[in-house]
This record gives C-alpha cells, structure tokens and sequence, in this order.
C-alpha cells in the first residue's frame, strides 16, 4: 500500500525520531512499513523515499535505483550515518538533484562523489552500504532527511525561492501523475 508523501509547507515529522533499534510495535511491523516505502517509491516514480517524507517519525529510508554504471541498487536501512570522508579523499560533484517532497523542481546541489552509511536492517542487524556517484548522492540526500533537511537547505536563498515556485507550479500535475499511477497499480 502506498502512502502520500509530506511536501514542503505541510506538517511532517521532522526525522529526528528514535531508530537505533526499531520499537518494538515497528520491528512487528518493519518489514510491512520497509514493503509500503517502496510501493510509495514506485507510485511517486521516485528513487528513494525516507520515512519522515510519509510522515512516520523513524529515521529509514529505502532506494531502488540504477546507478551511473548501470548497476541496480535496491535496499533500505535504518539509523543511517554517514561516515566521515577524509579531507584528502573528498571530492565534490555538482549534479542536478530533485526530492519526492518537492514536486518538480530540479537544482544543482554539490555532494561527494562517495559516501559510507552506517546503520541497521530492519531486523536490526549491522548494515555498511557504500555508494558511488548517483548511489553516494541518494545516501547523502536521504540521511539529510534524517536530519529533517532537504536539498533546499543547501541552496542559496535565490536559488530557493526559484524552487518553490516551479514547485507550486507544478504540484498539481505531479500529483494528478501519483494518483493516476496509484489507481493504475492498485495500492
């Protein structure tokens, strides 16, 4: 069953819930939550829904994505953490990223071109997922959910102000997609 997804200016839980190890109402519940995320995830042609997006106050995230080297990365963890990169090995990419919570709107954000994130499955058993290029930019912008940020955050106040205006402006056809997709698939 999919679930609707938070936008910016509506209420959501903010991904600072507790998760280093799941409740013990989610950990019955975890692999139904972890299943509804992706079936939320294909409603919204997405590549990575976090739970506060779909108002649940954990700190998880799922992805299904192709990778820059044609390589599917399906997942999900809980608790993520990104590992800190060395100043020496840090290397910074400018790509254009979008957010399921922002409907439309596309801005060039840099991120490194790896990423380590530490955290749990949703059994709560030791998870290291490492990413390069477009994987390493989903890990990156789904922990920054975790910390109740979005891409806007790291965008100039212009730059911000430019996004959410193409978002009002296109809200409504991305929703009336998400919808038609949903009726479409049955969830």
């Amino acid at each position: 069953m999919s679930v609707p997804f938070s936008v910016v200016g509506q209420p959501a839980a903010d991904g600072r819930g507790e998760f280093g190890h799941l409740r013990r109402r989610e950990v019955e519940h975890g692999a139904e939550l972890v299943d509804d995320m992706f079936a939320t995830n294909q409603v919204a042609e997405g590549a990575r829904p976090a739970a506060n997006q779909v108002d649940v106050d954990l700190q998880l995230f799922v992805w299904d994505i192709t990778d820059d080297w044609g390589v599917r990365h399906v997942g999900h963890i809980a608790g993520p953490v990104l590992v800190e990169v060395p100043a020496e090995q840090r290397r910074l990419v400018e790509e254009p990223e979008g957010c399921l919570s922002l409907p439309g709107p596309y801005r060039v954000v840099p991120r490194l071109h790896s990423a380590v994130v530490r955290g749990r499955d949703k059994n709560g058993e030791p998870l290291v997922i490492e990413g390069r290029g477009y994987f390493a930019r989903c890990l990156q912008h789904e922990t920054d959910h975790r910390h109740g940020r979005l891409y806007l955050d790291r965008l100039a106040q212009r730059e911000r102000k430019a996004a959410l205006r193409e978002m009002a402006e296109s809200k409504e056809e991305k929703f009336a997609r998400r919808t038609a997709l949903a009726n479409k698939l049955g969830t």
